[in-house]
């Protein structure tokens, strides 16, 4: 099992930046795929970006392309999303989630409990 613990959220004027954190424990020895995925009120859960284990491949979704860069600290055990140029249809919970395999469709494994992101205009 792996616990994913996000931070970071909070509320934002529309231009500003936030970096969100989420940080791995429990059985962390395979080589995780780390995504981020959002969720806004009223509507589906979506993929925003995602990262391999060496950091060599990213892939976001295309509304925050040029805005949002995701990384990772394999030695800290963490990945981060740094969001830039925020909109308010930015706003939503924010998940971390992880998977042993990168699939066309970001299918994760383990999921974090979500951090709160609020911008307005």
């Amino acid at each position: 099992q792996v616990q994913l613990v996000e931070s970071g959220g909070g509320l934002v004027q529309a231009g500003g930046s936030l970096r969100l954190s989420c940080g791995a424990s429990g059985r962390t020895d395979s080589n995780y795929v780390m995504g981020w995925f959002r969720q806004a009120p009223g509507k589906e859960r979506e993929f925003v970006a995602a990262i391999s284990w060496s950091g060599s491949y990213t892939a976001y979704t295309d509304s925050v392309k040029g805005r949002f860069t995701i990384s990772r600290d394999n030695a800290k055990k963490t990945v981060y999303l740094q969001m830039n140029s925020l909109k308010p249809e930015d706003t939503a919970v924010y998940y971390c989630a992880a998977a042993t395999e990168l699939t066309p469709d970001y299918a994760m494994r383990y999921w974090g409990k979500g951090t709160v992101v609020t911008i307005y205009s």
